[in-house]
């Protein structure tokens, strides 16, 4: 593998993990549904049937933490286990905070009453791609592209599975499919741009960044990406003053730090790519 392809694919997984658990202003955790009255007063037997969160405060959590969610959508689905809404708010939260195979347990419930999900087959596809087993997420993102067939969101994921399952020929088939699909969308455009810049590239990467991160719809980790590809060319000022846009001081000094290190020298070879890398399709 060249070195650009080493250094893009290693420093995906080292340099930008963090981005996608930075917010700038962290939301306050969403309200509980309804306080039980105590025991013996009016409405007490009433109350023994917990009463579901309203739908301003399952859209207010949505702004909370992976952990405030987690707890809140557990919550939700404890109350009602046949509610599709509270299982895949519960699995994506738990993949968010890095518990995968709880994550996977909370939307195999869904998909066991309902195997036709098309969100929950790519929920369960996302957490298999989030561990690094992009192999397993394969078949239910198969599975969801019969059933969706101009969801551009499947080949967008199913071209990072095949990257992780190193089966590269159908992985730039499937990120071409979706850029067909969605050929403004900036998440598409950046994972094919990643996967150019994991396979040596930079110019194709570079110009695709370019192009997703002047998208007014364009998120801060197509930014980071674009900031990574610069960065690995050696190009560390223009790098430097993209990643200050969104990140703090101290995550930048990190980023840059080993983007110094990883310009000058060879990066471990690696030839799979972390969930990091790319914006959630």
């Amino acid at each position: 593998m060249c070195r650009m392809s080493a250094l893009a694919a290693t420093a995906v997984a080292l340099s930008l993990a963090p981005v996608a658990g930075w917010a700038k202003d962290r939301p306050k955790p969403a309200p509980e549904a309804a306080a039980a009255p105590a025991p013996g007063a009016p409405g007490a037997k009433a109350a023994t049937q917990r009463v579901k969160a309203t739908p301003e405060q399952r859209t207010m959590v949505q702004r909370a933490d992976a952990l405030t969610r987690a707890a809140f959508w557990a919550r939700e689905a404890d109350i009602d286990p046949a509610d599709d809404a509270a299982a895949m708010g519960l699995a994506q939260a738990l993949r968010a905070l890095g518990n995968y195979d709880d994550a996977a347990t909370a939307v195999g419930r869904l998909l066991l009453a309902k195997p036709q999900n098309v969100d929950a087959l790519l929920e369960l596809a996302r957490i298999h791609v989030a561990r690094g087993q992009g192999f397993y997420a394969i078949e239910p993102a198969r599975k969801a592209a019969t059933l969706a067939p101009r969801d551009w969101r499947i080949p967008s994921l199913l071209g990072v599975a095949y990257e992780q399952a190193s089966r590269d020929d159908e992985a730039l088939a499937a990120h071409r499919q979706a850029l067909a699909l969605a050929p403004e969308n900036p998440v598409v455009m950046s994972n094919l741009a990643m996967f150019y810049a994991g396979h040596g590239d930079a110019g194709q990467a570079e110009a695709l960044l370019r192009k997703a991160a002047a998208r007014p719809d364009s998120t801060i980790q197509v930014r980071q990406n674009l900031a990574l590809v610069l960065g690995l060319q050696g190009r560390l000022a223009e790098a430097e003053k993209i990643a200050r846009q969104d990140l703090p001081p101290e995550l930048v000094t990190n980023n840059m730090t080993y983007l110094r290190a990883a310009s000058g020298a060879d990066a471990p070879a690696a030839n799979t790519r972390s969930w990091s890398s790319m914006t959630q399709p």
